[in-house]
């Protein structure tokens, strides 16, 4: 077995070994370094619906740089080469950015402004996707003179994508086992500066920072990633015909914690200054059950019915609502049930708000 393949294997390997989504992300990017070198990384865990980072592990010094990174992916007007956004809709998830440049790196505003007065000659990018869902993103990053990322080291990330996408989408969505002990949060509240300095907060808002620095292992003072993700979403000078605050949001669940939502809009004080409005809460459940659906991998019928279930449809109603017949109901339900190892409805519902929480 030649050096890359053996990586490869060590990687599809992780898959039997008991870890958490940042304890995977830090051994991928451990093997990754040992096949294609490089001197900082970023590995983000994302909110399939929106693509927003829901927490990231980072190696080298890409903290001094995240925020601009933010910037530059959501805020700027103009989209730079290799846009997660456009890799994501690619049929190659995987690209560098000194080829997307023709080698010509002073093309992209994110390399002038970010990367080349860090120090870096190269990056590269990959989405994480698997069956058009997206579960996270790879930044790899060089800094030696005249080592830009070869066509080679780029084929076998997007050759290893596919093994990683599943992995991390088993991670994100993972059921919890047992419903966690914790602490109940309510309604966390913050107001920022447009440059995402702290105005004002509650004390339900300084509980949920407490977790989410925590659980990235950065210090107080550091406002965490989804945080700043969601309020450079907020803050976006792009043209999007869809209602941009409902897009700068991501749902993610703390580790042997609950499932929160993190929603951020930009507003306007009366002297006319830009604040940005920051909400912390539980998840809803419409948004906690696509992620159920996709740990239990039902299809896109079984998860329009287990959404109806939920609200408390009969067979009946779920028959005229979706046009088909009570039979055809009842095949499905018998296919979730197999899938979510219920053998009732009251069973399943059960499941669904013991293990999320869901209200």
């Amino acid at each position: 077995m030649d050096h890359m393949s053996y990586i490869k294997q060590k990687i599809k390997d992780l898959s039997y070994a008991i870890l958490s989504s940042q304890q995977y992300r830090g051994k991928v990017l451990d093997y990754l370094k040992r096949a294609v070198p490089f001197d900082a990384a970023c590995f983000t865990t994302v909110d399939p619906d929106t693509l927003l980072s829901a927490g990231s592990v980072t190696v080298g010094d890409v903290e001094q740089m995240h925020q601009r990174l933010f910037e530059h992916e959501y805020v700027v007007e103009s989209e730079d080469y290799n846009s997660f956004q456009a890799l994501a809709a690619s049929e190659d998830p995987v690209g560098t950015l000194s080829h997307a440049t023709q080698g010509l790196l002073e093309r992209s505003a994110r390399y002038r402004e970010t990367l080349q007065p860090t120090g870096y000659v190269d990056e590269l990018r990959a989405v994480i996707r698997m069956e058009g869902k997206v579960w996270g993103f790879l930044i790899l990053f060089r800094s030696q003179p005249n080592t830009c990322f070869s066509e080679a080291e780029r084929s076998f990330i997007s050759s290893i994508v596919p093994t990683i996408a599943g992995q991390m989408r088993d991670l994100t969505a993972a059921i919890p086992a047992e419903k966690s002990q914790w602490k109940v949060i309510g309604t966390g509240i913050l107001v920022l500066t447009e440059d995402m300095e702290m105005i004002s907060y509650n004390q339900e808002a300084t509980d949920y920072l407490s977790l989410l620095q925590s659980w990235e292992e950065v210090s107080e003072d550091v406002l965490p990633r989804p945080i700043r993700a969601v309020c450079s979403k907020a803050l976006s000078r792009r043209e999007d015909k869809t209602n941009r605050d409902s897009l700068a949001k991501v749902c993610i669940r703390i580790p042997r914690g609950p499932f929160i939502t993190i929603r951020a809009s930009k507003q306007m004080t009366v002297q006319h200054m830009t604040q940005l409005a920051v909400i912390i809460e539980p998840a809803a459940a419409s948004e906690l059950l696509p992620l159920m659906a996709d740990s239990y991998r039902l299809t896109d019928r079984e998860k329009e019915i287990l959404m109806q279930l939920v609200k408390g449809s009969s067979t009946a109603d779920l028959a005229k609502s979706l046009h088909i017949s009570a039979y055809t109901v009842q095949d499905h339900l018998k296919s979730i049930f197999m899938k979510t190892g219920v053998r009732s409805r009251r069973e399943l519902i059960w499941k669904v708000h013991s293990r999320f929480s869901i209200q």
